[in-house]
């Protein structure tokens, strides 16, 4: 399967805002689990790319750039204390929906524990209706530092993650909730709006551990390997969870698979590289990740590049510009044969 070919096969209800937008393809003739061979033809099943890192002033053209190229979801990430600037989430999504039309919006990810579900539910449900359906919530389990920052005891962590989740989808999905846990009771909780996406706005797990992989075969509806994750990692990952869904008795084939990859696109290789390993160095203190983590190079090697990480089974990526967004995102369309 080709990297044009995954990245416009995206399904409908398919990243980090390191204050960027993150878009991917737009829906397009094929939906997962149908694996055509159309590259110059061929097309990627799900891509993004992301807008510049510091928008001093509503960057709509970050927004109507990548809508009009046919690009099928925006992505924001977040990261409340961090040492780059990143917008909220909720916020940036919803000036987005105003200013967009048919492009799908998403985070990835939102770290539940520091968050009420509640909330979340409320402010995702909203989204999704102001939207007119195009939301996607990607959660995740945070780290230590979230924990710590936020006050929240990392003791049970997995079963506060758990009933965060069900909390979530019972008030998207019933008319009054009770539920009784270790750490959230509800009675007759009820609230509206519900969201416009039937059964509920899809939900997408973005965690690495082995463990979490496995969990997302039961709790989400998309898996996304991060953007600092190495890509031999991914490779190791996907048959973790596509053995964990044929297990839960899920089709591998309609389930989302997800890469989030920084790249740099330019004729002149060395450029790229140079791009991709001053954002791996600054903003994840990881130098070796431009070559374990990221991509960069010519629109054809970046292409190459992109299919192998098909090969491994991706259905969906996420690519992120390093920098010179308006130019990268062209670049980028043209790898995916956008353009």
């Amino acid at each position: 399967m080709s990297a044009q070919r995954v990245l416009r096969s995206a399904p409908r209800h398919s990243g980090r805002l390191l204050s960027e937008w993150r878009t991917g393809s737009r829906r397009g003739d094929c939906r997962y689990g149908e694996h055509k061979d159309l590259w110059g033809g061929r097309y990627l099943a799900g891509q993004s790319v992301a807008c510049p890192r510091r928008p001093h002033r509503p960057p709509q053209r970050s927004l109507w750039s990548p809508e009009a190229l046919g690009f099928h979801d925006l992505w924001v990430t977040e990261n409340t204390l961090d040492h780059v600037t990143c917008l909220d989430p909720v916020v940036a999504l919803t000036y987005a929906a105003a200013v967009t039309s048919t492009i799908r919006l998403g985070a990835s990810v939102v770290v539940l524990a520091v968050h009420s579900p509640m909330m979340v539910a409320h402010q995702w449900a909203t989204l999704d209706l102001l939207s007119n359906g195009r939301a996607i919530l990607g959660v995740g389990l945070g780290r230590a530092h979230h924990y710590r920052e936020f006050a929240v005891p990392e003791a049970g962590r997995v079963t506060r993650f758990r009933e965060e989740l069900a909390i979530i989808k019972a008030l998207w999905t019933q008319p009054a909730v009770t539920f009784r846990g270790r750490f959230y009771h509800l009675e007759g909780a009820t609230m509206a709006p519900k969201p416009v996406q039937r059964p509920h706005v899809p939900i997408w797990m973005g965690v690495g551990h082995p463990d979490a992989i496995r969990r997302t075969a039961s709790l989400a509806d998309g898996w996304m390997g991060s953007g600092g994750s190495r890509i031999a990692d991914f490779a190791r990952s996907v048959p973790l969870l596509t053995d964990a869904l044929a297990a839960a008795g899920r089709d591998p084939a309609a389930f989302p698979i997800s890469k989030r990859i920084f790249v740099a696109v330019d004729n002149q290789p060395r450029r790229a590289r140079a791009q991709l390993h001053r954002w791996f160095t600054e903003v994840y203190h990881d130098p070796d990740g431009t070559e374990t983590s990221g991509l960069y190079g010519t629109v054809e090697h970046v292409r190459e590049r992109l299919e192998e990480v098909i090969a491994m089974g991706a259905t969906h990526l996420l690519l992120n510009p390093v920098s010179q967004f308006a130019g990268q995102v062209e670049a980028v369309a043209e790898v995916v044969g956008l353009r």
